[in-house]
């Protein structure tokens, strides 16, 4: 069984089938699925979907790329909605983020950790490019020891060793079964299975043999199976290892 930690069925083009979603997501083994809030105008979505469907466990928070949104109402909204979820996020830093500001990312990463760290719960962190300001940021805020998900992980081992001593988890994802891929296998070679867990990122980040169709969470245990080859494991280990990592981090229990 699997949980997948990062997928947006609340996107429309999953939302549009989400029974038929679920149903072929449990029948591939997927029995759990974290859904993370990007923007303020989808977070009663998430809500009302993690409200009507067994094991769906929301989070909420504001995507970088949205960072301009941040301001106090924002936050009193959004401490509202977290009183129900497994998580804040996704939130973070974006070096490819045109017209948002680096300070204005900044400030809107810092307020929600502060959230998060008051109330706490773990982050699910979404960082492209920008791993040294996020980590020196996680640092200096510390989440009140709850951690959380390095979302998507894109960097080395060594800077997923600094995530790793802040209590955060590895997440992996289709990007490993890239044909050209390199470093998310170098990162799955070097990093203990006790630290990762799984994600599709659904309705991105298809994994192979399925490129060029949307994803789902149907797909993760493709992704599954790839980190057993690397590892030299079962994918039956993978899927208990992960799950539980995802388990307690998230306290989903």
């Amino acid at each position: 069984m699997y949980i997948d930690t990062h997928c947006h069925l609340d996107h429309p083009s999953l939302a549009v089938r989400l029974p038929r979603i679920i149903a072929a997501a449990r029948h591939a083994g997927v029995t759990g699925f974290v859904v993370p809030g990007v923007a303020p105008d989808g977070w009663a979505d998430i809500a009302a979907i993690a409200a009507g469907e067994e094991r769906v466990f929301p989070a909420f928070g504001l995507h970088p790329l949205l960072a301009g949104c941040y301001d106090d109402r924002l936050m009193e909204d959004l401490a509202r909605y977290a009183a129900g979820a497994a998580a804040i996020g996704e939130i973070g830093l974006d070096a490819a983020a045109e017209g948002v500001p680096r300070d204005v990312q900044v400030r809107a990463f810092r307020g929600q950790l502060r959230l998060a760290a008051r109330m706490g719960l773990p982050v699910l962190v979404h960082c492209r490019g920008a791993f040294r300001d996020t980590i020196d940021i996680l640092l200096q805020e510390n989440t009140g020891g709850a951690g959380g998900i390095m979302h998507g992980f894109s960097g080395s081992p060594e800077i997923a060793r600094h995530c790793i001593a802040m209590g955060f988890k590895i997440s992996i994802a289709g990007t490993v079964t890239y044909r050209n891929a390199v470093k998310p296998l170098r990162l799955v070679e070097q990093i203990s299975l006790e630290h990762l867990v799984l994600e599709t990122d659904a309705p991105d980040m298809t994994p192979e043999p399925y490129r060029g169709r949307g994803n789902e969470p149907a797909f993760l245990p493709v992704i599954a199976g790839k980190v057993a080859a690397i590892k030299g494991v079962s994918v039956d280990e993978v899927a208990a290892v992960t799950t539980a990592n995802a388990e307690r981090v998230l306290r989903i229990g």
